[in-house]
């Protein structure tokens, strides 16, 4: 085993959600939104209050599997402690908030173990195979699909791998543009240590404050800033990667004919395989000028056509969304511009070199953009988008408070389907919602498009019943069927974990489903990384 890699930079501690909520402090709602919860809670409402503490089912680990750990970390980095152990009981999700809030007690790790390093990983994945204990990669825990659940997975144990100590820039190659960061950087951490260089990474998802670099391999993440700088898949160039079979370097040239590309195996894999330890990513130099865009359109075809044409055109703003008119009366009026603004809203930021480079890029979208019906709304709304970008996810939270559920769910597929697939996908979920019971609205954008077809990311806003877990699970399965029916994928970008693995097998068939589970047999051969992820576990564990 080779020795630990010396930092180049070591950030911060970064910022960590509360264990029950998005973010580190509510949320509150804008005035403006009080009209919108009054057409979605016309009865009784149902509020589900926070709680100040959790009660954690007892961790059943013994001192005998805690000294083997921290024989690994050393006594202060694996720990028992409720403290600590109430801070990974799952991700973000709705039904993971209304599980803070409902359930008693809660399902926890039986202990928290935190490596520094690749080496220490590896270590401590050996420890916990041959104890058959089930290990949870846990980076900044905000899995929206039931990603890093506590599930032993029919193992003795379960803990979570919190790997917030590999947190660092290990190595930066100015001259090919490269970066390598240890798995547990966050995205602002990395942002701020490429800044401090002259540089960036690009990638900006919604979960940007408090997600991981290794998390946003493992899901193949995709930022809000993708059209300019890609997924993130496209932005990795090597990994390294601890499994309990042993340990791989993956990439070592910008492209190879070296048969299959086994990055591919671990980016998407979800800790399902292993641990990714180290990525490698291409980095640019820090943009020294932006120009930001909007335009409405007439309606959503007519829009969706005028980023189609764009895309297909090669022209590259940073980021490139389309609302359809639900979601853009909403933004509207949380704005403040409701009377101002019809039609379906599209925003954009264009990032160069030089103001010129970027005002071009913008006048050839605007360009595009006309012939097709858009109207030029000035800068304005994509600067107010840009400003809260990240906050919508915190809303959930104190819309929980007053008793209205609301929940994101993803797909894509190709341009000529847009139009039968968002069809399918609201009517799934309004039929499904209505029938609950409750009046629901239903909003979807596009944000991540390809010169061969593009995302469609739908908001539902619901009054609570009083079963919210039920209610939010038949409305997300029907949806889910939905999107098989229609022909799109399952997961644009928020992963498969456990809440999209019974529709898996639909979308890559039984061969598919049984090559998955062959890659883990040979990788993890007793079955402990993160069991129910991406592969159905074995009876009896493995």
């Amino acid at each position: 085993m080779s020795s630990p890699t010396t930092p180049l930079a070591v950030p911060p501690p970064a910022s960590r959600s509360e264990w029950d909520a998005w973010g580190d402090e509510p949320a509150k709602l804008p005035v403006a939104a009080r009209a919108i919860v009054k057409t979605v809670l016309p009865g009784k409402a149902h509020p589900i209050p926070r709680r100040s503490r959790p009660v954690l089912l007892a961790s059943r680990m013994g001192d005998p599997d805690l000294a083997a750990l921290t024989a690994v970390v050393g006594a202060e980095h694996a720990t028992r402690d409720d403290d600590v152990r109430m801070m990974h009981l799952g991700g973000k999700s709705t039904p993971d908030l209304l599980a803070r809030r409902l359930a008693d007690p809660q399902d926890a790790p039986d202990a928290v173990v935190s490596p520094a390093s690749h080496e220490e990983v590896l270590a401590v994945l050996a420890v916990c195979a041959e104890r058959a204990i089930a290990v949870v990669p846990f980076g900044g825990g905000t899995s929206v699909v039931g990603g890093v659940d506590p599930d032993a997975g029919g193992h003795r144990l379960v803990i979570a791998l919190e790997l917030a100590r590999t947190a660092a820039l290990l190595r930066l190659d100015e001259t090919s543009l490269l970066a390598t960061f240890g798995a547990g950087t966050t995205g602002p951490q990395a942002e701020e240590l490429l800044a401090a260089r002259g540089y960036t990474l690009g990638h900006f998802p919604q979960s940007f404050r408090y997600a991981s670099i290794g998390g946003f391999a493992a899901t193949r993440s995709s930022g809000q800033a993708s059209r300019g700088y890609g997924r993130f898949d496209d932005l990795v160039h090597a990994l390294r990667v601890a499994t309990p079979a042993g340990e791989l370097q993956l990439g070592r040239a910008p492209a190879s004919a070296a048969g299959p590309d086994l990055r591919q195996l671990f980016l998407g894999s979800e800790g399902a395989f292993g641990v990714l330890t180290e990525i490698t990513v291409r980095i640019r130099p820090a943009p020294h000028a932006t120009a930001y865009g909007s335009w409405t359109f007439p309606d959503f075809a007519s829009g969706a056509a005028a980023l189609r044409e764009a895309t297909q055109r090669g022209i590259r703003p940073t980021v490139l969304r389309l609302s359809d008119a639900s979601e853009t009366r909403v933004t509207a009026t949380l704005g403040g511009h409701l009377t101002r603004m019809r039609g379906c809203l599209a925003v954009a930021t264009f990032e160069g070199a030089t103001d010129a480079e970027a005002g071009a890029t913008c006048d050839a979208v605007d360009a595009v953009f006309a012939v097709h019906g858009g109207r030029s709304r000035g800068e304005d709304p994509a600067r107010s988008w840009e400003r809260s970008r990240f906050a919508s996810p915190a809303l959930r939270d104190t819309l929980l408070d007053i008793g209205v559920l609301a929940e994101t769910l993803e797909t894509a597929t190709t341009w000529a389907q847009i139009a039968e697939l968002k069809g399918a996908v609201t009517d799934a979920l309004v039929t499904a919602l209505s029938a609950a019971g409750t009046t629901p609205l239903v909003m979807c954008h596009i944000s991540h498009v390809y010169p061969a077809g593009a995302s469609l990311y739908f908001t539902v806003v619901a009054a609570l019943t009083d079963d919210p877990a039920g209610q939010w699970q038949e409305a997300k399965d029907a949806a889910s069927r939905a999107i098989g029916r229609a022909g799109g994928t399952i997961t644009h970008h928020h992963a498969v974990g456990r809440d999209h693995r019974p529709y898996l097998e639909d979308e890559i068939g039984p061969l598919g489903a049984a090559a998955l589970r062959a890659v883990k047999d040979v990788f993890d051969p007793t079955g402990i990384m993160n069991p129910g992820v991406l592969v159905a576990p074995r009876a009896g564990g493995s």
